[in-house]
């Protein structure tokens, strides 16, 4: 994953959970989390307005 180890990614992990503390991480995630589906939902619609364009 990104060219990173195991034990680079657990440091990260150790580093996050150091500065935002075990009650706080959920809540990141599941902001992270509506952030992926908003850019997926629009890149789905940029592509479907390509495809209207090519069809016209």
């Amino acid at each position: 994953m990104f060219g990173l180890g195991m034990q680079e990614i657990l440091v990260i992990a150790l580093i996050v959970l150091l500065l935002f503390g075990g009650k706080k991480i959920p809540e990141l995630m599941k902001g992270l989390g509506k952030g992926v589906k908003s850019f997926k939902d629009g890149m789905k619609e940029v592509e479907g307005d390509d495809k209207e364009e090519k069809k016209e």
